[in-house]
């Protein structure tokens, strides 16, 4: 293993790399890193799955001596929010399709930008688009859902077409309490309906694990209604 990064080594004294995304990849597949399973960011190199990426604590002090300026974010409820996200997102991205982005939205930033090279997809702002991000959060979709059968409307579902969700399965506090740490401003709750807000704290109390089991009782429901008509 030490031989490997002696080679490292050499290469990196033989051949000069830039600050660029290019050769900062490029120098991370020499290293052994798998660079599907981090997300770049000019400052900084988060981790997304410790084990898959491979990016072990001798591999970053390899990393550290060729790019001392690039942080490695080794934060375990950012992989934690990696892991619910990718559940949801390899089921509905397909290789080398266009995704429209959301605008100043640092997560969703982070979180997509690795699928650049797991699937080849292309992140746009505009322009034409096969899927488009809606940033909707756990906690928001709950709310939408309580929402809706308290005003006597039945479940409000999701129109999925075109559209796909990297937050649906991440609780708003996760996604908070990753954003304090890395010295980002947080998010807010888009839902304005207080009974389902008072609600979803109650069972906040009582049951911690709800919030996803209403989500996939919902997605349920809207499957069984689709394949009956």
């Amino acid at each position: 293993m030490e031989l490997m990064f002696n080679i490292a080594d050499l290469a990196s004294d033989e051949e000069k790399f830039s600050d660029s995304k290019k050769d900062v990849l490029k120098f991370l597949k020499i290293i052994g890193v798998d660079s599907r399973f981090i997300s770049y960011t000019p400052q900084k190199i988060y981790i997304n799955n410790l084990r898959f990426s491979k990016f072990s604590r001798t591999r970053e002090a390899t990393f550290n001596k060729q790019y001392p300026e690039i942080e490695v974010v080794r934060n375990s409820l950012f992989q934690k929010i990696c892991s619910k996200s990718s559940k949801h997102l390899a089921l509905e991205i397909k290789p080398n399709s266009k995704i429209l982005m959301p605008k100043d939205n640092f997560i969703i930033e982070v979180l997509m930008e690795p699928y650049t090279r797991k699937y080849g997809v292309e992140l746009v702002y505009d322009g034409d688009y096969d899927l488009a991000i809606n940033p909707l959060v756990l906690d928001d979709e709950v709310n939408n859902i309580f929402s809706g059968i308290f005003a006597g409307e039945g479940i409000n579902f999701r129109d999925t077409t075109n559209e796909i969700y990297p937050l649906i399965n991440v609780p708003l506090d996760w996604i908070n309490s990753f954003l304090e740490m890395d010295g980002r401003n947080t998010i807010k709750n888009e839902s304005t309906d207080e009974l389902a807000i008072s609600f979803s704290r109650f069972l906040d109390g009582v049951a911690p694990q709800y919030k996803e089991n209403v989500v996939s009782a919902s997605e349920f429901i809207a499957e069984k209604l689709e394949t009956e008509k």
